[in-house]
């Protein structure tokens, strides 16, 4: 019976379609997808670990709010810049002088919509480590998502996965999560939806193949061999969840025509077209 209702969930048409679309990927690549009206899903390669790259801001976007939540933080807590957080790189963040102000929306909001490093590190800190994060993450039920950078007790995963790891079914359930208001409170998850929905990288990923009428709570990671995005599509009829994720790419350019970024343009198009065929 269970196997039976499981498979009553999936949408097999979609599932046919996306398996012929990524034929032929050099590399490694799982999708996760679920339509938020009816349930159904898409899973292929849903359960495999792949490297998180700057996915993991969200789990750390999770542990901080755990913190505001429990009264230890506030939103606009004043926080004070020391250079010895910097993380090198182009970070607007690292740009700042020791001892500058900054408030903690401001640097959360750094993390999630610029990517910024600097400020992702320091909010891992601040939010317990990922010691406290991957707590979290297994209360929520989430057994294959955790932060190994800067983790005691995870440097042989650090050395196989980067600085997170995770599945695409794992990401897209803590996605719904927020989106339900099923981690720690409606407030909390409302306020999460608003950090996740100011993405500034919105060129060359699936999230470009998205109307920009239409919000879009999302996040993405990239390193060479490793292109992956996580989001929620508020479609008007048929929101869903849609997660790329992949690994051992072939392709480690960082152009557009990329193969990785391609492939998840074009399953981002086709999904669009799938639940939304009307929309004009």
């Amino acid at each position: 019976l269970p196997l039976f209702a499981a498979a009553q969930k999936t949408d097999k048409k979609l599932q046919s379609k996306l398996q012929e679309a990524i034929s032929g990927f050099n590399g490694d690549i799982g999708i996760y997808v679920k339509n938020l009206r009816t349930g159904k899903i898409v899973s292929i390669n849903a359960d495999t670990i792949f490297p998180t790259a700057s996915i993991v801001k969200v789990p750390i976007l999770v542990g901080i709010m755990d913190k505001i939540n429990k009264g230890e933080l506030k939103y606009d807590s004043s926080l004070i810049y020391k250079d010895s957080l910097l993380y090198e790189g182009s970070d607007i963040l690292g740009s700042f002088k020791t001892n500058e102000k900054i408030v903690l929306k401001k640097v959360i909001m750094l993390m999630l919509t610029t990517s910024d490093n600097t400020a992702s590190l320091w909010l891992q800190s601040i939010a317990g480590t990922g010691t406290r994060i991957n707590e979290i993450m297994t209360e929520l039920g989430l057994k294959n998502t955790r932060v190994n950078s800067r983790t005691p007790g995870r440097e042989n995963n650090r050395t196989q996965y980067g600085w997170g790891q995770t599945t695409p079914a794992e990401m897209g359930i803590l996605f719904e999560k927020i989106y339900r208001n099923e981690v720690f409170s409606a407030t909390a998850c409302e306020r999460m939806m608003r950090c996740l929905g100011r993405n500034y990288w919105d060129e060359q990923e699936a999230i470009s193949m998205i109307p920009p009428t239409i919000e879009v709570f999302s996040k993405n990671g990239c390193v060479n061999a490793s292109r992956s995005e996580a989001m929620i599509v508020n479609a008007p009829h048929n929101p869903y969840v849609f997660c790329i994720f992949t690994k051992n790419n072939k392709d480690a350019s960082w152009s557009y025509e990329n193969e990785a970024w391609a492939m998840a343009r074009k399953v981002s198009k086709m999904l669009w077209e799938y639940f939304e065929p009307k929309y004009d």
